[in-house]
């Protein structure tokens, strides 16, 4: 039989073989957020446009094309979100968060969507690890969001450079988006057409273009870095000397500006060559201006965010370890309805104890009943019958090497001879042995 339709373009399906991973990732990231008190939130799927329009930018890529917009039935521009920040902070601002103790602290883990050209680890829907860090004006806190990161590679097994940068605040951007603007406009008609468009409205945007030719035009570029006022320059060399302090090794990389317009002073890069060529897989800054914007009071800001798929193929390239797939303890088949009723009493026995079990619900043949446990890679099998319960005794069989013990089907779960003692004490060698050979 046909297909009825196969997914959207853009889009991936992770199957319960990759689940585990995704699985992993998610718990480690927001655990180790924790430990620098970040807790988490969740926002809306979608927001007003307007949100968008006003935070991300309308000179940005996301916004000129990428956006996923439409209409609602009330006649609202509805957008899917194309990224975290601009829905937390509308967040923050709308239930009073930041009248609380500062800093506030959130993290998210969320899908988001942007139309855009699909190719490996990036997706139209992709999923995000990220984090705001809202009210702390001072350098120390642009260093330990970087610094969180730093500490997450770490535990994930990722080989990854910081890259760092300063894009300064309104008052010396201006002065710099002026030199950048002088630069371009001599080889104007060289220009793509997006950055001609670009030139006008946003000249720091060219430094973003892919475009060969504008890059090669762009090498001459006058740097953010010699247009820094007294104010922005004391600030980056804060942040500098505390990732020294912390030991953090890091790059200035002049030429990050990051895609979206509300940005200022810090912007770095988590990098890695480990998936082809040189790739982003976090991205972050400080938005000092934004939460006004949006309405708010006139609070800092700094955040980052990772593409998850990303960080998944990054992990994989470089090793990394993961944990196993979760082991099928046990599979308890059975012949007839009363052999199925206790087979059933067992695996809830084992369920209740926080062990995955299985017993037969498909009213497969004995021979079936096995070859399933065999592909469920079940450390340990039974068959119960008529004679089995007449005995009130079934032998259990251990996959891998054989062996056979006998357990009574009317233990209780605390008795030495029930089936979830058996299958602890496996448990505990298991762990044992582990543990000796690290």
């Amino acid at each position: 039989m046909a297909i009825l339709t196969k997914g959207p373009r853009g889009t991936q399906d992770v199957l319960p073989a990759q689940s585990y991973k995704w699985q992993y990732l998610e718990k480690k990231v927001m655990e180790i957020a924790g430990l620098y008190g970040f807790r988490e939130i969740r926002v809306p799927t979608f927001e007003h446009t307007e949100l968008f329009n006003r935070s991300v930018g309308d000179t940005t890529d996301v916004v000129q094309k990428e956006m996923y917009t439409f209409e609602d039935k009330g006649g609202r521009s509805i957008t899917l979100r194309p990224e975290g920040t601009a829905g937390t902070l509308r967040s923050a601002i709308e239930h009073g968060l930041l009248g609380d103790a500062l800093p506030v602290k959130a993290a998210y883990l969320l899908a988001a969507f942007r139309y855009e050209k699909p190719q490996a680890g990036r997706l139209r829907e992709f999923h995000q690890f990220g984090v705001e860090m809202l009210g702390s004006p001072a350098a120390a806190s642009d260093a330990e969001v970087i610094s969180m990161v730093f500490h997450m590679f770490r535990e994930l097994g990722i080989e990854a450079q910081l890259e760092l940068n300063s894009i300064g605040c309104p008052t010396c951007r201006a002065k710099y988006q002026k030199a950048l603007h002088d630069h371009f406009a001599a080889r104007r008609e060289e220009l793509c057409d997006t950055c001609k468009d670009r030139l006008e409205r946003n000249p720091m945007r060219l430094l973003d273009c892919k475009s060969p030719i504008c890059q090669e035009i762009g090498k001459g570029a006058p740097m953010m870095l010699d247009f820094l006022c007294e104010e922005c320059t004391d600030h980056f060399e804060q942040v500098k000397a505390r990732l020294n302090a912390m030991d953090i090794p890091y790059v200035i990389n002049p030429k990050i500006v990051r895609g979206l317009d509300y940005y200022t002073k810090t912007v770095f890069e988590f990098v890695t060559d480990k998936i082809g060529a040189q790739s982003t897989i976090c991205a972050g800054g400080r938005y000092d201006g934004l939460i006004e914007q949006l309405g708010g009071p006139a609070l800092p800001g700094i955040g980052f965010a990772m593409g998850l798929e990303r960080i998944l193929m990054t992990m994989e390239a470089c090793g990394s370890a993961f944990p196993q797939q979760p082991e099928c303890a046990a599979f308890i088949g059975s012949m007839g309805d009363k052999a199925g009723a206790k087979a059933a009493q067992l695996v809830t026995q084992l369920r209740d104890e926080g062990f995955w079990a299985e017993c037969d619900t498909m009213g497969r043949s004995v021979k079936a009943q096995m070859k399933f446990a065999n592909k469920l890679g079940a450390r340990f099998s039974a068959i119960i019958g008529d004679s089995e319960l007449e005995a009130g005794m079934v032998k259990l069989k251990k996959m891998d090497d054989g062996s056979v013990t006998e357990i009574r089907l009317d233990a209780k779960p605390s008795d030495p001879d029930s089936l979830v003692q058996v299958v602890y004490a496996s448990h505990l060698e298991e762990i044992a042995g582990a543990l000796k050979n690290q």
